[in-house]
Protein backbone atom coordinates (compact mmCIF):
# COMPACT_ATOMS: atom_id res chain seq x y z
CA UNK A 1 0.00 0.00 0.00
CA UNK A 2 1.28 3.44 -0.91
CA UNK A 3 2.31 5.80 1.84
CA UNK A 4 0.66 9.21 1.85
CA UNK A 5 2.52 11.63 4.06
CA UNK A 6 0.13 14.60 4.21
CA UNK A 7 -3.57 15.37 4.50
CA UNK A 8 -5.83 17.88 2.79
CA UNK A 9 -5.97 19.80 6.06
CA UNK A 10 -2.17 19.99 6.21
CA UNK A 11 -2.11 21.21 2.60
CA UNK A 12 -4.61 23.97 3.37
CA UNK A 13 -2.64 25.01 6.46
CA UNK A 14 0.60 25.03 4.44
CA UNK A 15 -0.76 27.05 1.51
CA UNK A 16 -3.35 29.19 3.32
CA UNK A 17 -5.68 28.28 0.46
CA UNK A 18 -8.45 25.79 -0.21
CA UNK A 19 -7.27 22.43 -1.48
CA UNK A 20 -7.93 21.48 -5.10
CA UNK A 21 -10.84 19.10 -5.60
CA UNK A 22 -8.43 16.28 -6.47
CA UNK A 23 -6.19 16.86 -3.45
CA UNK A 24 -6.13 13.20 -2.36
CA UNK A 25 -4.82 12.19 -5.77
CA UNK A 26 -2.23 14.98 -5.73
CA UNK A 27 -1.04 14.10 -2.21
CA UNK A 28 -0.70 10.44 -3.19
CA UNK A 29 1.26 11.26 -6.37
CA UNK A 30 3.52 13.77 -4.58
CA UNK A 31 4.18 11.26 -1.78
CA UNK A 32 5.05 8.57 -4.30
CA UNK A 33 7.27 10.97 -6.26
CA UNK A 34 9.16 12.13 -3.16
CA UNK A 35 9.50 8.52 -2.00
CA UNK A 36 11.26 7.61 -5.23
CA UNK A 37 13.31 10.79 -5.64
CA UNK A 38 14.21 11.88 -2.10
CA UNK A 39 12.94 9.90 0.86
CA UNK A 40 14.43 6.58 -0.20
CA UNK A 41 17.82 8.26 0.16
CA UNK A 42 17.21 9.39 3.74
CA UNK A 43 17.54 7.73 7.11
CA UNK A 44 14.75 8.11 9.67
CA UNK A 45 12.76 5.85 11.97
CA UNK A 46 9.46 4.54 10.63
CA UNK A 47 6.32 2.88 11.89
CA UNK A 48 5.16 -0.56 10.73
CA UNK A 49 3.27 1.27 7.96
CA UNK A 50 6.49 2.90 6.74
CA UNK A 51 5.54 6.39 7.90
CA UNK A 52 7.93 8.56 9.94
CA UNK A 53 7.56 7.68 13.60
CA UNK A 54 9.10 10.91 14.92
CA UNK A 55 6.52 13.72 14.95
CA UNK A 56 9.08 16.35 13.91
CA UNK A 57 10.17 14.26 10.93
CA UNK A 58 6.54 13.46 10.04
CA UNK A 59 5.68 17.17 10.07
CA UNK A 60 8.68 18.03 7.87
CA UNK A 61 7.85 15.28 5.37
CA UNK A 62 4.22 16.44 5.30
CA UNK A 63 5.40 20.01 4.57
CA UNK A 64 7.62 18.65 1.79
CA UNK A 65 4.68 16.80 0.23
CA UNK A 66 2.50 19.90 0.51
CA UNK A 67 5.26 21.94 -1.15
CA UNK A 68 5.45 19.43 -4.00
CA UNK A 69 1.68 19.51 -4.47
CA UNK A 70 1.66 23.32 -4.42
CA UNK A 71 4.41 23.30 -7.05
CA UNK A 72 2.29 21.02 -9.25
CA UNK A 73 -0.74 23.27 -8.80
CA UNK A 74 1.28 26.35 -9.71
CA UNK A 75 3.00 24.85 -12.77
CA UNK A 76 -0.20 23.11 -13.85
CA UNK A 77 1.38 19.68 -14.24
CA UNK A 78 1.60 16.83 -11.75
CA UNK A 79 2.58 14.00 -14.07
CA UNK A 80 5.12 15.49 -16.47
CA UNK A 81 2.76 15.09 -19.41
CA UNK A 82 2.85 18.82 -20.15
CA UNK A 83 6.53 18.45 -20.98
CA UNK A 84 6.00 16.06 -23.85
CA UNK A 85 5.40 16.50 -27.48
CA UNK A 86 5.72 20.05 -28.73
CA UNK A 87 8.57 21.79 -30.47
CA UNK A 88 7.22 25.34 -30.51
CA UNK A 89 3.96 27.09 -29.76
CA UNK A 90 2.91 30.64 -30.57
CA UNK A 91 -0.07 32.48 -29.12
CA UNK A 92 -0.12 36.09 -30.20
CA UNK A 93 3.25 37.56 -29.29
CA UNK A 94 4.11 34.74 -26.88
CA UNK A 95 6.43 32.08 -28.28
CA UNK A 96 7.42 28.92 -26.42
CA UNK A 97 9.76 26.25 -27.68
CA UNK A 98 11.15 23.01 -26.42
CA UNK A 99 13.25 20.29 -27.89
CA UNK A 100 11.11 17.87 -29.86
CA UNK A 101 13.27 15.07 -28.47
CA UNK A 102 11.57 15.44 -25.06
CA UNK A 103 9.39 12.37 -25.21
CA UNK A 104 9.29 11.24 -21.58
CA UNK A 105 8.33 14.39 -19.70
CA UNK A 106 11.09 13.79 -17.12
CA UNK A 107 12.44 17.29 -17.71
CA UNK A 108 9.08 19.01 -17.30
CA UNK A 109 8.34 21.17 -14.23
CA UNK A 110 5.79 18.60 -13.05
CA UNK A 111 8.64 16.07 -12.63
CA UNK A 112 11.01 18.40 -10.79
CA UNK A 113 11.47 18.51 -7.06
CA UNK A 114 9.98 21.75 -5.80
CA UNK A 115 12.58 24.07 -4.24
CA UNK A 116 10.42 24.37 -1.09
CA UNK A 117 10.74 20.60 -0.58
CA UNK A 118 14.39 21.13 0.23
CA UNK A 119 13.49 23.95 2.62
CA UNK A 120 11.20 21.59 4.55
CA UNK A 121 13.72 18.74 4.61
CA UNK A 122 16.63 20.94 5.69
CA UNK A 123 14.83 22.39 8.68
CA UNK A 124 17.08 22.97 11.70
CA UNK A 125 14.56 20.93 13.71
CA UNK A 126 15.67 17.83 11.80
CA UNK A 127 18.69 17.04 13.90
CA UNK A 128 21.00 14.15 12.89
CA UNK A 129 19.56 11.88 15.57
CA UNK A 130 16.13 12.21 13.90
CA UNK A 131 16.89 12.61 10.21
CA UNK A 132 19.74 12.14 7.79
CA UNK A 133 19.25 13.51 4.30
CA UNK A 134 21.03 11.44 1.69
CA UNK A 135 22.16 8.73 4.11
CA UNK A 136 21.43 5.24 2.89
CA UNK A 137 22.05 2.37 5.27
CA UNK A 138 20.87 -1.18 5.85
Amino acid sequence: MARIYATAEQYEAYTYAPAPTDIEYRLARASEFLDSQVLRLCRYEVTDAGLPSDTVVAAAVARAVCAQVQWGVEVGDVTGAAGVGYGSVEIGSVKLSRSVTAVSGDDSPGRQIAPAVWDALRSPDLTPDRWQLGAVSW
